[in-house]
């Protein structure tokens, strides 16, 4: 475990599934979140620090403040837990819209002068170097290695591995009217969308890239928006493309990829039935 200097535990917190994390006062009095763990990849805190920067940069949305980082922990704004009322639902919704909209510089990482730290879900970590169209990016740096580390680890049978390189091939006709890059959060489950004691919303733990709206969006409805509400909200702001609601399988095919690889269940039976739906 890896503190700032002169912090002290207040408490042990949930802090996802492979860090630490504390509730602890910092040497000036002020309370914070930290996360920490041993054999953390240099550069992976400073790569969400900057994430959160970039998420909060629109002002559409509030990301926890980063008070300190090094290459052990993450220190960040300690964030008094709620429940998002009516009004901080549409929030969410109104605020993704905005966040979305203020775009990326690439398919891919964020930062203009390389090609950005790995996403990392959990203990997966997967490229972020761009390419020139979202289709490519889809298949290139997400489902084709979930299904090279899916065969790697028999997490995917043969033919749902093939049913994946299949997907891969037809995403050209599948991923819907070319639209800009979007700014992500990236892993934007109802767990990375915590309330505050105002009702409001804040976005934590995000592995942010810039893709496609739509993931974001796919992933929240999978692993369990606050309401319907958020997403009707959302079109209020920026109405989807056509065709939106036979993609939602589509993007959702990616975390469950990654849950296959790292939890396996239903998560691989899931995974299979969505690739070989749109194999064709």
């Amino acid at each position: 475990m890896s503190l700032p200097a002169g912090a002290s535990v207040l408490a042990r917190v949930g802090g996802g599934d492979i860090n630490e994390a504390f509730r602890v006062r910092m040497a000036d009095g002020s309370e914070a979140f930290v996360k920490t763990r041993a054999g953390a990849a240099p550069g992976e805190y400073e790569s969400e620090a900057a994430g959160l920067r970039w998420l909060a940069e629109p002002g559409a949305l509030r990301t926890p403040r980063v008070l300190e980082l090094a290459d052990g922990y993450l220190a960040l704004e300690w964030v008094q837990p709620g429940y998002l009322d009516g009004a901080g639902i549409e929030e969410l919704g109104r605020g993704l819209a905005a966040t979305h909209g203020a775009g990326a510089p690439q398919f891919g990482g964020f930062a203009r002068s390389d090609s950005g730290e790995p996403a990392r879900f959990g203990s997966l970590a997967l490229s972020n170097e761009p390419t020139g169209d979202w289709p490519s990016f889809y298949a290139e740096r997400r489902l084709r290695p979930l299904a090279r580390l899916a065969g790697e680890r028999g997490a995917l049978s043969q033919s749902g591995i093939l049913a994946v390189e299949q997907v891969c091939e037809r995403l050209p006709e599948l991923c819907g009217p070319p639209e800009p890059p979007a700014r992500l959060h990236g892993d934007l489950w109802s767990g990375n969308v915590m309330a505050g004691d105002d009702g409001r919303p804040w976005l934590i733990d995000p592995s942010a890239y810039g893709g496609h709206r739509e993931v974001d969006l796919a992933m929240l409805r999978l692993f369990g928006a606050p309401s319907e509400r958020v997403f009707d909200a959302y079109e209020e702001v920026a109405p989807l493309s056509e065709g939106w609601e036979q993609r939602v399988d589509l993007y959702q095919l990616l975390p469950l990829l990654v849950h296959a690889l790292l939890f396996g269940g239903s998560y691989r039976a899931s995974a299979e039935r969505i690739a070989q739906r749109y194999a064709g």
